[in-house]
């Protein structure tokens, strides 16, 4: 994409006129013509001299005109000058502040129960669809156990309780084949809480590999059946958790949104395809900067016109654990949730720590 010209390459009056331009669609998302500028902006211009100005900018590249006699609207090139060059942040207030906290503190269990409940926070203030990137989480087993749901001579169902060392706990229910009875579930929760315990599901997994091949394993057929599938549903599952957090779509179908709703369309579909945004989170996770992706900049997001604004967090260790940020409309108001995203991310950092 073809970089942005400097600030410095124009012009006091081109400058005041493109930050009205900017600043009006960022409020209305709509188009802004020369006799509206001329009224309401205090420039003490001429409309014809504000069309010259705004052709001019429109010729670098920096405003469009979606309709013949429609105003202008900044372009995604313009959008990123104004953001590098002309925008002041506002900081977040003392109570956009303490709602963020407040529901990172309140959250109970999981930690990502947290997160979540921290990006609902984000997506709430911003207006945008909250995400947020995490590791996929090494569950460290503490126990296992498996309760009898049902039996019968041709299999039945087991519920197998997984507690991690974090505390957590996760269920499942898995198919039992003929011949499992109620003993074989005890032996293979026994040994799975005996022998497993500390170790990753990977781990554990090749461990029973290993002690099943060297003829260790101190239980029976079917109880070793039962450990197999249990770590394999439970890998399984792992493999497939998702790495990104989605909250508050609901937020992007506001009433301005009520007439682009092919646009809107296209954006929910961009955030079903969580790993195509997970990738582009991703991207975001080097150095310690706010990155600002703005429409077609990311070719993911070239039919929906979206803008993203992430920003990665660490670790206890100081390492990149993850990357918060929202998605919305490139109307959205970049000067209030750039500062919101940054705090959002300085306050799960300190959850992690």
């Amino acid at each position: 994409m073809v970089a942005a010209p400097p600030i410095r390459d124009l012009t006091d009056r081109a400058r005041d006129v493109f930050r009205l331009v900017v600043d009006s669609y960022l409020a209305t998302g709509a188009p802004v013509g020369s006799r509206t500028l001329a009224q309401a902006s205090g420039l003490n211009l001429s409309p014809a001299s504000i069309r010259t100005v705004m052709q001019e900018l429109e010729e670098r590249g920096l405003l469009a005109s979606p309709h013949v006699s429609a105003g202008r609207l900044p372009t995604d090139l313009g959008l990123r000058l104004f953001v590098d060059g002309m925008m002041q942040a506002l900081e977040p207030s003392a109570d956009e502040r303490a709602h963020i906290a407040g529901r990172a503190d309140r959250a109970g269990g999981p930690v990502e129960d947290a997160i979540a409940a921290t990006t609902a926070a984000l997506s709430g203030l911003s207006a945008c669809a909250g995400l947020v990137m995490v590791p996929k989480r090494e569950l460290r087993l503490r126990s296992i156990g498996f309760v009898p749901l049902s039996h019968g001579a041709a299999g039945g169902q087991a519920l197998a309780v997984l507690v991690s060392e974090d505390g957590s706990v996760e269920n499942r229910v898995l198919d039992l084949p003929p011949g499992i009875g109620p003993s074989a579930l005890v032996e293979a929760g026994n040994y799975m809480s005996a022998v497993l315990s500390g170790l990753t599901l990977a781990e554990a997994r090749a461990r029973v590999e290993r002690e099943i091949a060297a003829g260790h394993a101190a239980i029976d057929g079917a109880a070793r059946a039962l450990v197999e599938q249990g770590l394999a549903v439970w890998s399984e599952d792992g493999e497939r958790r998702p790495v990104l957090i989605v909250r508050g779509q609901g937020r992007l179908l506001d009433a301005a949104a009520a007439a682009d709703l092919d646009r809107i369309r296209d954006l929910l579909d961009d955030l079903e395809g969580k790993q195509d945004v997970a990738r582009l989170l991703d991207s975001a996770r080097a150095g310690d900067a706010t990155r600002i992706f703005i429409g077609a900049e990311n070719k993911l997001f070239a039919l929906s016109g979206s803008s993203v604004i992430a920003k990665p967090f660490r670790g206890l260790d100081g390492e990149v654990v993850g990357v918060v940020g929202v998605i919305g409309p490139t109307r959205l108001n970049y000067a209030r949730v750039v500062p919101i995203v940054d705090f959002t991310a300085a306050t799960l950092a300190r959850l992690m720590g």
